[in-house]
């Protein structure tokens, strides 16, 4: 087992361990992590999620190049083939996802952070997209996500670069939401976890849907997607429930339904 799956209070939880090589990610990963995000997209009972690595040194350093070209190549498939990038695009998962990111993001290791809506840095943590230094290219999104992310220079940049930026120089850029010291990590990404759970679970969904799919449209056709998303929240048992309990001064209590 290469990735940890826990539940807890309705947060799914994902940690990537395979510390002997920096939690860098082999075909048997990408199928681990595939299985436990299509769990996260169908569970009712998982509102949110947060991703991170095992140890003090490591994100993901991204792929497990020698072992996952073998691997492939005995299988006679390619990347894509494998379907190794398909994490990277989430499955339409609208439940917010946050990376807390412990040291080395790097290749697909940071594509893996970029696909989360969330990114929270410790410290030590350093980024980078640095496939071409090996004769490669980002394959799991990185083109398009990090020009999504950061202002397109400074993407070009580092796209063409392949160089690796710290934690503070991350956050400067917008890579990354927050940087804290390496033992809060995980605290911290849970209570903003928490916090995000404490809201009605198909409003933030819906939230998160309109929000990126308006981006690939025109601001009329954004907001008629709006119009559309909030009719069915509106219309939900959590909206009834949300404003009696605003009336009586208490915590709602969300079904998500």
């Amino acid at each position: 087992m290469t990735v940890h799956y826990k539940i807890e209070n309705h947060i799914a939880e994902l940690t990537l361990d395979r510390q002997e090589v920096r939690n860098a990610m082999d075909l048997e990963t990408f199928e681990e992590l595939n299985k436990c995000f299509i769990d996260i997209r169908d569970n009712p009972e998982v509102w949110a999620a947060i991703i991170t690595g095992a140890g003090d040194k490591a994100f993901s350093s991204g792929a497990d190049v020698v072992k996952l070209l073998t691997q492939l190549a005995e299988a006679g498939k390619s990347l894509p083939e494998a379907g190794v990038n398909n994490i990277m695009y989430g499955f339409e998962i609208w439940k917010p996802i946050i990376a807390a990111v412990n040291g080395l993001a790097l290749g697909g290791g940071l594509e893996l952070a970029m696909a989360c809506d969330i990114r929270i840095a410790s410290e030590n943590a350093s980024f980078g997209l640095t496939e071409p230094r090996i004769g490669l290219m980002p394959l799991g999104g990185g083109t398009q996500r990090l020009p999504r992310l950061v202002p397109l220079p400074i993407a070009m940049e580092l796209l063409f670069t392949a160089r690796r930026i710290d934690a503070q120089e991350a956050y400067r850029i917008g890579l990354v939401n927050k940087v804290v010291s390496l033992p809060e990590l995980m605290p911290i990404a849970c209570q903003m976890a928490e916090e995000i759970c404490s809201n009605a679970p198909l409003s933030v969904r819906a939230v998160k849907e309109a929000a990126l799919r308006g981006l690939g449209l025109s601001l009329r056709d954004g907001i008629a997607l709006e119009a559309f998303l909030g009719q069915h929240v509106t219309n939900s048992e959590d909206s009834k429930e949300g404003v009696a309990a605003f009336l009586e001064k208490r915590k709602p209590r969300w079904k998500a339904r």
